[in-house]
Formats: structure tokens, C-alpha cells, sequence
């Protein structure tokens, strides 16, 4: 049977993620310097501010996500939902420009642009898994990820090339707010422009028919299957030791290399991502997810490891950063298309929010633990991670059936 609207839903939806990450990684990186600089005189609750920032922001909009799953799946609404969630993402940017009042805009406006991806992110997920045969759902979860991943390409290196006509040379930062302002009101145009793409999508979602009852998604974890509940409990403890990149950034800073160089970095991190998240969820599709999940966890540990260890001024960080591009494109996308395998076909967007659920709440401790670690030694929270990469390899690979 052909489904010719499966390619448009899916082409559709990453190009909603290619803008909308265009605008959120002009943001993102200068998040870490712009908190430094509001907090100039009190460098030492920089660590702790982004840490508070980022776990209150994840976490408590995470609460959102299993609830905007569990929506989707019991009206079989997909479209509407992931249309609010990426119009909150947009305004989020606009209250950046609110920060000369004090570093808690920022909190706000990170809260904001989670909530709407706790609404957004689990039923644009089941959109597109509704949208493929099973047999491809891999390479359609790699092709979103992958567009995703070059608009954070292409943000990226907007913001590179404006940081350098407001960089202090000095500093190695932005020389003034208004240097800050200048992207942050940029960044407003992309994200408004992946919101227009949605209305093109095709909803999913089939109505109930006259006389016959529609199985009814479930908010009781305990009814899933034990390889689905595994899942989550490695993830959960994944997500412990996965504080967020802002600490990657703030580690990059700290061993001596300035703004624009940071952000080129980070650039190699999303170009690389972008490059391989499409092949790597073919891959998938034929050999198993299981396989290709565990490699990215152990990527990832072996990057973290080398975060804390790798010396002042190193150069080993740009290959530090292009590897962690490898990790995010073995896992990012594939978590998600492996959920949809394994979850009841009348909860897959629910369980698709537990999953973002359970990671964001993971996010709090996670970002406040490395917060803390960051104050008391800069290398510890990514000695942290590595070791819980460890641990999570350990229940995923003993545990967890494909």
C-alpha cells in the first residue's frame, strides 16, 4: 500500500527542526558567557547559576511531556500539540532580551523553551513514526535528527561569525549586552519560520469509529513491558551523568580558548552529527538498534573521561568535540525510534513522553550535581559522567532486549 504522505510528514518536520534549531544554537552556546557576564562580580556562582538554570528548566517542563504523549495518544491529535510546543520555543527567545533585569530571565526563558519542547516532542515524535513502515523507521528518526542537526550547523555558524564583530579581544567574550541583544533578536526570525512548516504537516492521528472502542494509551508505567521498563531505568541513570553541554562549553572556555573558538567547537560537534545521524539510523535498521545505542554510550563515556583529563590549551578538543558529534548522531534519534518499537501501538506517544519525561527530570540532580562538581574542581562532573556511562552500559547491555 502507498502512503504518499509519509515523505512530506517527515521532510516537513525536519524542516521545522532545521529552523528551529537554526535559532536555538544562536542562542544556546552564548548561554554560559552571557551568565558570565551578568555575573561578572560574583564569578563564583557561575557554575552554580547554569546549573540551576538548566536543571529547573529541563525538569520541571518535563512534567509536560508524558501528559502532552498520553493527549496525543487518547485524541490522536500529533499536529496541534507540536505546533504549540515550537510557537512557545519562539517566544522563549524574546524574553532573553528581559535579562539586563537580572540572570533569573534567563531561568525564565529556558523554562519557556523547555515547556515547549516537553509539549512538542512526543507527538512530533509519534507523527513521524505514524508516518513510516517500521522497516524505515530508523533512517526517518536519522533524517529528522539529521536535519535538526544542520540547522544547529548553520545557527552555529551564524553566531560564530557575529561573535566576531562583537568579540573583546581582551575578554575573549562579547564585548557588551547589546552585542548579546543583537543575536538574540536574530534568532526570533527562524524560530517563527520553522512554526509555519507544521501547518503543511498532515495529522496522523485517526478518529475513533461509530461503535468501536479505540485501546486506550496508559499512564501506569507499571503495564509496560519489563525490556521497556529497563530501558528507561538505563536512560534514567544515563541521564544522571549527562549534565548539560553548557558545561562543555564552560569546560572548552575554561582551558584557555576564547568565544569564537568555543563556537567553532561546538560547530564541529553539530556539523559532524549532521553528517552521520542519517546513516547511522540505516545502520540501525539492519543491524539492530541495541548495538548501535550501546557504541554511543560508550562514546560517550570515553569522551567525558577525556574531557576531564585533556590539559590546558589543548588542541586534543577539537577531536574531543567532532566525537561527540559521533555519540549524538549513534543515539539521539535512535533512543527515540527504538521507544517506538518496543512501546504498545496504543501508547507510543506516551511512552515516547515518559522517556522525555524521566530524562528531564534526570536533568535537575544531573545539571546541579555537575554544577556543584564544576565548583569544586572543573574537570570533576565530566569524570562524573563517564563513570555513569559505565553503569548504563552495564543494565542496557545485561538487561535491555531489541
Amino acid at each position: 500500500m502507498k502512503h504518499p504522505s509519509i515523505n512530506r510528514n517527515v521532510l516537513l518536520t525536519g524542516f521545522t527542526s532545521f529552523f528551529t534549531d537554526v535559532s536555538s544554537e544562536m542562542v544556546y552556546p552564548l548561554l554560559q558567557a552571557f551568565v558570565s557576564t551578568i555575573l561578572a562580580t560574583r564569578s563564583a556562582f557561575i557554575g552554580p547559576a547554569l546549573g540551576i538554570i538548566e536543571g529547573i528548566a529541563e525538569s520541571t517542563a518535563s512534567l509536560l511531556k508524558v501528559f502532552s504523549g498520553y493527549y496525543s495518544d487518547r485524541f490522536q491529535k500529533r499536529k496541534g500539540p507540536a505546533i504549540s510546543g515550537y510557537s512557545l520555543s519562539a517566544v522563549a527567545k524574546a524574553l532573553l532580551l528581559l535579562a539586563s533585569a537580572g540572570w533569573y530571565f534567563v531561568l525564565i526563558s529556558r523554562f519557556v523553551d523547555r515547556m515547549g519542547k516537553g509539549i512538542r516532542g512526543a507527538p512530533r515524535d509519534a507523527l513521524i513514526a505514524d508516518s513510516v513502515p517500521p522497516e524505515v523507521r530508523g533512517r526517518a528518526f536519522g533524517l529528522q535528527r539529521a536535519m535538526d542537526f544542520a540547522g544547529a550547523t548553520l545557527g552555529v555558524l551564524i553566531l560564530y561569525l557575529l561573535s566576531l564583530k562583537f568579540i573583546d579581544h581582551t575578554t575573549g567574550t562579547i564585548r557588551n549586552m547589546t552585542g548579546f541583544y543583537t543575536v538574540f533578536t536574530i534568532s526570533i526570525i527562524p524560530a517563527a519560520l520553522g512554526v509555519i512548516f507544521l501547518f503543511f504537516v498532515k495529522e496522523t492521528g485517526s478518529p475513533a469509529q461509530p461503535g468501536k472502542t479505540r485501546p486506550r494509551p496508559s499512564l501506569d508505567l507499571r503495564r509496560y513491558s519489563k525490556n521497556l521498563k529497563f530501558f528507561f531505568l538505563a536512560q534514567a541513570i544515563f541521564t544522571i551523568g549527562n549534565s548539560s553541554n553548557q558545561f562543555l562549553l564552560l569546560r572548552t572556555m575554561n582551558l584557555g580558548f576564547a568565544l569564537p573558538t568555543v563556537v567553532l567547537m561546538y560547530l564541529v560537534y553539530n556539523l559532524t552529527s549532521t553528517l552521520l545521524s542519517h546513516g547511522f539510523g540505516t545502520l540501525a535498521d539492519r543491524i539492530g538498534f541495541k548495538t548501535v545505542l550501546a557504541s554511543g554510550y560508550a562514546l560517550y563515556g570515553l569522551v567525558y573521561l577525556a574531557f576531564g583529563l585533556v590539559s590546558h590549551g589543548s588542541t586534543l578538543l577539537w577531536g574531543l568535540w567532532l566525537l561527540y558529534g559521533v555519540y549524538a548522531a549513534l543515539t539521539e534519534g535512535l533512543e527515540k525510534a527504538f521507544i517506538a518499537k518496543i512501546a504498545p501501538v496504543e501508547s507510543r506517544a506516551t511512552a515516547l513522553g515518559f522517556s522525555n519525561t524521566i530524562v528531564g527530570i534526570g536533568l535537575l540532580p544531573a545539571s546541579l550535581i555537575a554544577g556543584l562538581l564544576f565548583s569544586i574542581h572543573p574537570a570533576a562532573p565530566f569524570l562524573f559522567g563517564a563513570l555513569t556511562s559505565v553503569i548504563t552500559l552495564a543494565v542496557f547491555g545485561m538487561l535491555v532486549q531489541e
